[in-house]
This record gives C-alpha cells, sequence and structure tokens, in this order.
C-alpha cells in the first residue's frame, strides 16, 4: 500500500500505546452522511487487527491497529474509499486547565469555514431560483425569452449550489453505493440536461416559448419542454436542510470547550521565598505550591498544605452539601474553594487532571456513539437503482417500438425528473423546523434529525438525582427544637448567626429564618473550619401587654454534633435520633445550642422538585423503565427514588462510573436515554443513546446532549420524548407521500404522458402536502405547555 506524502505532525506525537494495540484519532472530510461513516469504518476495520469507530457528528475516527500498520496506511485506507484523513496537528499553548489537545483559537476554523460555504450556496441558490420558479408557474410572466433568463439564473444553481451533492453521488458511485445525494445529483442533473438539449437542439428556445397550463395527458417528443424550475428548486430546497443539519453538527465539539471553560485561566503561585507569583495555568507544574482564595477555582489537581475550607465538588459528584477540607486531604481542579484559604501542592497538571479525564470521556462517548443513517438516505438507496433502471427500461423499450430517438429519449430523462425530490427534499427539514419550533415554545431545544430517529427506540432512562429530580438547592427541611423551646426562636437566632457565613449550608439558614422575621445582630463571630460557628445573638426587642421587652444575648453554637460537645453542651438522646435520621434520609442536621444547652436539631438538605413523580408516570406510560443514578450515598438516593416511584438505583458513582452503567445498560442490549444537568454529567450523556440535559445545568452538560431541556421541569422530558416521536412519525409520513407521489407519477412519465406543467404543478402539490402535514406538529398537546397556559391563567 502507497504511503502518501501529508503535511503533518509525525505519528508518535498522536499515536499512544494501549496495552498490544496503538491508538491514532484521524480527522475525516468528504463525509455527507451517515453511510459515508459507515463506508469509511467498514473500510478501515478490514485490515487485519485494526478495529475502527467512525462518528459522522464529529467527522472523527478513533482507530487502534496493531504495530506492522503505520498512521499513513490508515489515512491510505480512507482515501481509497473516496474522503480524506489527516492526523490533527499538536494543539496550541490553551490557556485552560488540562491541556487536552483541543486549540481553543483554530479549533472553530474548519466548522465555521463550511457552515459559512453552505449558506453563502444556500442565500445565493435561493436568490436564483425564486425567479425561475415564479416564471415558470406563472404563465403572465413569461416574457419573450424568459426561457433564456431562466437558463442564465438556473446553471449557477444546479452547477455551483449543487456542487457538493454532485460530488458526493460521484464518490458514492465509485463504490457501488446510492444515498440521496445520489438521486439529488440524477434528478437536477437530468432536468438541467434535458433543458439544454431542448433549448438549444429542440423548439423551446424560440421566441414566445410558454408553458402553459394543460391538464390533459398526451404524448410528446420534448423538444419543446424545460425543467429548469424543477432543478433549481430541488437544489434550493436540499441545500437548505443541509444547511439546518450542518448547523446542528456544528455544536458537536461544544461540549469538549465548555469543559475547558470551567477551569482557571490562571494561578497564583507560592514561592520559597513566601512571594507570590501570578502566572498562566500552563506554567503550572507538578509540586508547585499555589494559593486558593475565597470564590476561587482550584487551580489543579492537588494535596491541601495548610488553611481548611469547604470546597464545593458539584462538578464531580453533582451534590450541593460542600465537602470540607483540611491539611492532607486531597481537592480537585476546576471546584470552587467557598470559604477559607487554601496553599495547595499541585499533583496532577495538565492532561493527567480529572477535569481533562472527563474531558476524554466526553470526546471518547461522542466518537464511539454511533449516529443512525438518514432514513431518507435508506430509502433512496432502494429507490435510485429502481429509477435508474425503469428510465434504461423505459428507452430501450421505446427504441424497440419504433420510436424517434428523441421521443425515446423524452420518456426516458421524464422518468429521471419525475424522480427527482422536491418533496423528499422538504419531507424531513419541514417536519424538523415545525418540532422544533413547537418544542423551543415548549421549552425543548432538538439538535438534529439523528436525535429524532433515535427516540423511537428508547427503552431506558437514567435519571440523574441532584438538579434533576431534586432541586439541586440547599433548603430547610426542618426544624426540631428541644424539649420545652420555641422553633421560631431556634430557627431565627440559627438563622441571625449563619448569616455571617458563606457556607452554602449556613446560607440556607439564614434564607430560611430572613422570611420569618428581620434577623438580628452578630457580635464575636467566630468559624472554626469544617465544625461550626459560634457568636453572640442579641435578639430586637418584641412587643408585649406591658409594652416593649428586651430580649437578653444569646451566645450561640451552631455545627456537628460533635462540635457541640466541644462546648460541653452535648445532645439529648431524642435529637441525636433526630440528627441520625436526618442522615439517613441523605440530610444534613444541623446542632444549635446556646447559653451552654443544646435546644435544636435544623434539618437541611436537596428537596424534591414538585413535578418529579408525575413525570416519572409519565415516562412510564411512554414505555420507559426509569433507573435514578446518583453521586449522592445509597441512603439519600432510596428515599428520593421511594418518593417518585423509580425501583432501580445506582448510587455513589462518578463520572466514569456513570458512563460505566449507561455503557453496562446498552450491552445488555437496552436504548438508553439520559437526563442530567452537571459536568459530572457530562460523558454520561454523549455516551448515551439519546442526551438529554436541564437547561438549567452547566454548559458542558448541555452541550454534550441531544436535547436540552430548557425549565427545570423533568416533566419536560417526556414532552421531548413525545415531541421527537411524533417528529419522527410526520417524518416518516412525508417521506412515505413524497414517494408514493413519485412511483405514482412515474408510470406516466415512462409513457411519456407528463407534460411540463402538469408535472411542476405535481411536485408543487406534493410540496404544499410535505408543509401541511408537518404543520400538523403544532396541535400536539404537550404537558408542558398544558402547565404554562394554566400558569397564565393563574396569573391573569
Amino acid at each position: 500500500m502507497s504511503t502518501p506524502t501529508l503535511n503533518r505532525a509525525t505519528p508518535a506525537d498522536h499515536a499512544s500505546s494501549g496495552g498490544s494495540a496503538n491508538q491514532v484519532e484521524l480527522e475525516l472530510t468528504g463525509m455527507t452522511c451517515a453511510s459515508c461513516a459507515n463506508r469509511i469504518e467498514r473500510k478501515l476495520n478490514k485490515v487485519a487487527g485494526v478495529s475502527a469507530s467512525v462518528n459522522y457528528a464529529t467527522e472523527r475516527a478513533r482507530v487502534s491497529y496493531p504495530g506492522e500498520v503505520t498512521p499513513e496506511q490508515l489515512i491510505a485506507v480512507v482515501e481509497s474509499a473516496g474522503y480524506g484523513a489527516t492526523i490533527p496537528p499538536p494543539p496550541e499553548p490553551d490557556p485552560a486547565p488540562g491541556n487536552v489537545g483541543v486549540d481553543r483559537d483554530h479549533a472553530d476554523i474548519p466548522a465555521d469555514a463550511h457552515l459559512q460555504d453552505m449558506r453563502t450556496r444556500l442565500i445565493v441558490s435561493a436568490a436564483l431560483s425564486i425567479p425561475v420558479i415564479a416564471m415558470a408557474m406563472i404563465p403572465p410572466m413569461q416574457f419573450t425569452n424568459w426561457q433564456w433568463l431562466s437558463l442564465t439564473l438556473a446553471a449557477p444553481v444546479v452547477v455551483w449550489g449543487a456542487l457538493p451533492f454532485h460530488r458526493a453521488a460521484w464518490v458514492n458511485l465509485r463504490h457501488g453505493a446510492t444515498t440521496m445525494d445520489t438521486l439529488i445529483s440524477l434528478g437536477t442533473g437530468s432536468a438541467f440536461l434535458w433543458s439544454l438539449y431542448a433549448l438549444f437542439f429542440g423548439h423551446a428556445g424560440m421566441p414566445g416559448m410558454r408553458h402553459e397550463f394543460e391538464w390533459t395527458i398526451n404524448r410528446s417528443a420534448g423538444g419543446g419542454n424545460i425543467y429548469l424550475e424543477a432543478a433549481a428548486g430541488v437544489t434550493t430546497l436540499i441545500l437548505a436542510g443541509r444547511y439546518l443539519e450542518a448547523r446542528s453538527k456544528r455544536s458537536a465539539g461544544a461540549a469538549l470547550r465548555a469543559l475547558l471553560q470551567l477551569g482557571a485561566k490562571d494561578v497564583v503561585v507560592l514561592r520559597d521565598n513566601g512571594s507570590e507569583e501570578r502566572m498562566a495555568i500552563t506554567r503550572l507544574a507538578v509540586g508547585d505550591r499555589f494559593i486558593v482564595r475565597p470564590g476561587e477555582t482550584v487551580a489543579t489537581d492537588g494535596v491541601v498544605e495548610s488553611g481548611s475550607s469547604a470546597v464545593d465538588t458539584s462538578m464531580l459528584t453533582g451534590e450541593p452539601v460542600p465537602v470540607d477540607v483540611a491539611p492532607g486531604d486531597a481537592v480537585t481542579g476546576a471546584t470552587v474553594n467557598v470559604s477559607g484559604r487554601l496553599i495547595v501542592r499541585a499533583s496532577r497538571v495538565g492532561a493527567d487532571t480529572q477535569l481533562a479525564r472527563i474531558a476524554r470521556l466526553v470526546t471518547d462517548a461522542q466518537t464511539g456513539k454511533a449516529r443512525v443513517q438518514r432514513l431518507a438516505d435508506r430509502l433512496s438507496g432502494i429507490f435510485v437503482p429502481v429509477v435508474m433502471l425503469l428510465a434504461l427500461a423505459t428507452l430501450a423499450f421505446w427504441l424497440l417500438q419504433g420510436e424517434g430517438t428523441e421521443a425515446a429519449f423524452t420518456a426516458a430523462v421524464a422518468v429521471l425528473i419525475i424522480a427527482c425530490p422536491c418533496a423528499l427534499g422538504l419531507a424531513t427539514p419541514m417536519a424538523l423546523l415545525v418540532g422544533t419550533g413547537l418544542g423551543a415554545r415548549s421549552g425543548i431545544l432538538i439538535k438534529g434529525p439523528e436525535v429524532l430517529e433515535t427516540t423511537r427506540r428508547v427503552d431506558t432512562i437514567v435519571l440523574d438525582k441532584t438538579g434533576t429530580v431534586t432541586t439541586g438547592a440547599m433548603t430547610v427541611r426542618e426544624v426540631i427544637p428541644a424539649d420545652g423551646q420555641d422553633a421560631a426562636e431556634l430557627l431565627h437566632l440559627t438563622g441571625s448567626l449563619e448569616h455571617a457565613s458563606e457556607h452554602p449550608i449556613a446560607q440556607a439558614i439564614s434564607r430560611a429564618a430572613a422570611e420569618t422575621s428581620p434577623l438580628s445582630p452578630v457580635e464575636s463571630f467566630e468559624n472554626t473550619r469544617g465544625l461550626g460557628v459560634s457568636g453572640v445573638v442579641t435578639p430586637a426587642t418584641s412587643g408585649s401587654d406591658d409594652g416593649l421587652t428586651p430580649q437578653p444575648a444569646r451566645a450561640v453554637i451552631v455545627g456537628r454534633p460533635g462540635f457541640l460537645d466541644d462546648w460541653s453542651a452535648p445532645l439529648p438522646d431524642g435529637l441525636r435520633t433526630a440528627v441520625a435520621r436526618a442522615e439517613q434520609s441523605g440530610a444534613t442536621a444541623v446542632a444549635v445550642a446556646w447559653d451552654g444547652l443544646a435546644r435544636g436539631v435544623i434539618v437541611v438538605g436537596d428537596t424534591l422538585k414538585p413535578t418529579s413523580a408525575a413525570a416519572v408516570r409519565e415516562l412510564r406510560d411512554l414505555g420507559l423503565t426509569p433507573v435514578l443514578l446518583t453521586g449522592d450515598n445509597l441512603a439519600a438516593a432510596q428515599v428520593v427514588a421511594n418518593e417518585v416511584g423509580i425501583e432501580q438505583v445506582i448510587a455513589g458513582v462518578l463520572p466514569e462510573g456513570k458512563v460505566d452503567v449507561v455503557r453496562r445498560l446498552q450491552e445488555q442490549g437496552r436504548v438508553v436515554a439520559m437526563v442530567g444537568d452537571g459536568v459530572n454529567d457530562a460523558a454520561a450523556l454523549a455516551q448515551a443513546d439519546l442526551g438529554l440535559a436541564m437547561g438549567t445545568g452547566t454548559d458542558a452538560a448541555i452541550e454534550a446532549a441531544d436535547l436540552t431541556l430548557v425549565r427545570g421541569d423533568l416533566r419536560v422530558a417526556a414532552d421531548a420524548i413525545r415531541l421527537s416521536r411524533k417528529t419522527l412519525a410526520t417524518i416518516k409520513g412525508n417521506l412515505f407521500w413524497a414517494f408514493a407521489y413519485n412511483i405514482a407519477a412515474l408510470p406516466l412519465a415512462a409513457a411519456g404522458l407528463l407534460n411540463p406543467m402538469l408535472a411542476g404543478a405535481a411536485m408543487a402539490f406534493s410540496s404544499v402536502f410535505v408543509v401541511l402535514n408537518s404543520l400538523r406538529l403544532n396541535s400536539l398537546n404537550l404537558t408542558s405547555r398544558r402547565s404554562a397556559n394554566d400558569t397564565d391563567k393563574a396569573d391573569q
């Protein structure tokens, strides 16, 4: 096999050993549909010892290959299939943490150039096609020599605008395959070439030629028929559909970019002489000590050397409760320091960090995620050969019947022209346009048509707990006073003291207290990191029958039960039971004492969304089996599952574990949908057959998903699947009627009984039918729309 000479980095820079095989990632060019990706994948997998996975959406191939095979040989295999392949060049230095091989400044350029090219072709083609169609379909507009103006306008559309289709059709033809591109190129090319023949060699080019409506069916030689409006119109319609698809594909790499945006851009390094130096994160090395102040993002993975604080690790666990850290504890890059000042020694930097590993998980999941072949392509694979055989048979039949060559060619070309996919071009993009529009109004964003084809097969839905089934925000669940204590006073004094703390649990208690009464001033506030807080709260005077009664100042202690023990104010047995019960339910119990005695317990935790139970019932009604998946402990997860009616619970898993769970379900033969909202869900969302991200979640989760649920209501997930299935059913209906029209008209075309106006009118009717059928989607009554209407009525 020949080794092509390419300008690229050496393979050693990109191929990594993975056991007995090497791995390399190839950037692919020239693919126009999912069948192209399948063809490349089959070609690569035919090489001995090679295992390849090609993703049409990301236009990349991940290949494992033995030592005797070189990356150059793999590239040659791809090129022999008619496509292009290169090894990605090394990335430029990236200011984001965990440089995992993405050049943020240049990664977008090829995708943007392709999208811009599609947009330019669409705009120019539409501008030129509209007058061509108008002149052909409206006889009063047919002035003298109008046909030559039509040719002038249509030629750039058919030749330049449809060039991507012609190029793809040629590649497919070389490999004995036919797709929608073949049908487009064949139909538009036949219509254009016959129009040229009729204009230059027939009598269609004569001044005064008209296309009148003729509702009679009769045979004609065809020398006066031109089909320029069909060629230009179909090209423009298909370009519109492909442009919409290209825009959806544009976001394929956005999940990785969103992940990299999470980390710190620079870091303050503490030198041995005690001086501080701020530098770019890429200059940080293993062993460097860096400072993390309250509210800052931890720059990279490391170990705390001094200081104590609470760190928000929801990026990894998805749980809202911060983790207390002290010297010797490990911290993870991209997590957020909530309270105290920390000095951390870096243990992992660059591609070794946890954030970089999550980014690789997302990329691997997207690369290995099979994209279904477009339904229209599958149908075209059967339809195109049939049309071509019918055209040849028609030509042969009329020649054998002794008809003239022109009449025989007229009938054969009419077969190709009538097969021109006008309604087929509208079938998918029109239904998708209406479906996505309805979804957007209902809080559902659909990325592309492949998503719709996946939803019909989904039988299992995995639900992240925090932020999806629950609110993901800390709130006060219960106030439990000791015997003889007042609950209102307990909440007021605790909330007043906690108002001085920035800890999320403290803020939740403070908010709850402020909703009932104004908070009181605090003096002598002290924060014992990881244990609790103390201070003197001076309540405001209160009203009584004797006038204003001064309230005594209270020396209040709030924190862990052990913190109260240190202050010689242990909890009585009743309150200890309440603490144990709260912890079993996954909540956090905060103990409170003042004036030397334990006074009560305040239970804080994540709360169930009010619509989650109804959403789970709706998902079951759609034939889906729900599974609760969380990084939280099993006890907390089981409580939530019992409340919403989920039987299968998988708890205590980190991002890698979530991907493994989804993959394990897929290996069992299930088609899995995943609903999540956090960075820790991004890789699992990408791995799932259908990823649904809560729009209230992180950008990384949203970009990795196939559907975005704008509102935080889990019922929208059921709406999304219902809408997707209905949209897919509409697309199927459109394709059926489009093909039915073609099949019904083909015998008339083969018999030479179609005149151009009648054929054009029939094409227009089929297109109008497709549009009207797609608009029927707007009648779908989604739960989210009904809720919005109910809310509007209540507001009025």
